[in-house]
């Protein structure tokens, strides 16, 4: 699905993502990642806001940690998570994209037979995971540089976990880096791992689940395990942006 993209000088950052994300098909994205685990979304942000966003990652005083993948054999590379308050244009984000996803995370765990459900807006649900001691926030900034890359991992963090996340992409491929694809991996049960390597350009976004999904079977629906990561990157620099909906512990 590709979002359309308001021109309004006067929109503050937050409102004009709320509106082009209320422009995308989310009927279609839950249709995508009910099928198969993800679904992209084109042009979620426009090139000015990549680059934008990519600028921020020198500046240490809006993040509250950073962390050397390599010193916890998690690949190579480093990311940062931010502070509260959030970036508006991430804020802007994890508030909106949320409020859609809702109804299929629900449905997911219904199919599942977990008891959990989760409330109508983002706020309501961080202070869930506040209640709970999940204080810090998640969403970070990616950076790889040449031989790069990230180990299969899910992004679970504590107790509350939301069920699906988003990565976008802030650098051209080809142009600012070679290699460096977006790699999901869905385990089924009795059955060996099947691999998606999938395509992203520089503003478009992945959503997909964090750490499993129901599948109807034969039987009724049984659950999946996923895993995500990136693929060595073979030249350049890579950035992209992950929100999480859930904080961390």
């Amino acid at each position: 699905m590709t979002a359309r993209v308001s021109k309004a000088p006067s929109i503050t950052p937050a409102a004009y993502i709320a509106e082009r994300i209320e422009t995308l098909d989310w009927e279609r994205a839950s249709q995508n990642l009910d099928a198969r685990g993800y679904t992209l979304i084109e042009g979620l942000l426009t090139p000015r806001e990549c680059a934008a966003l990519a600028a921020l990652y020198p500046l240490e005083e809006i993040f509250r940690s950073r962390v050397v993948m390599e010193r916890h054999s998690y690949g190579r590379g480093e990311y940062k998570y931010f502070s509260y308050p959030l970036p508006d244009i991430i804020g802007g984000l994890r508030g909106s994209i949320y409020a859609h996803l809702v109804p299929l995370a629900n449905c997911w765990n219904a199919a599942m037979d977990l008891d959990v459900r989760y409330p109508a807006q983002h706020a309501d649900f961080i202070a869930r995971c506040h209640a709970a001691g999940q204080l810090r926030p998640t969403p970070l900034l990616l950076q790889y540089e040449a031989g790069d890359y990230n180990c299969l991992h899910q992004d679970l963090y504590g107790e509350h976990v939301f069920p699906l996340q988003l990565t976008i992409l802030l650098s051209n491929p080809g142009e600012d880096f070679t290699g460096g694809e977006f790699v999901l991996t869905e385990q089924r049960p009795r059955s060996q791992s099947r691999a998606e390597v999938i395509p992203l350009q520089r503003g478009g976004a992945v959503v997909f689940a964090v750490h499993r999904r129901p599948v109807q079977g034969q039987r009724g629906a049984y659950r999946v395990n996923l895993r995500h990561g990136v693929s060595r990157l073979r030249s350049g620099r890579r950035h992209t942006a992950g929100v999480i909906f859930h904080d961390a512990t």
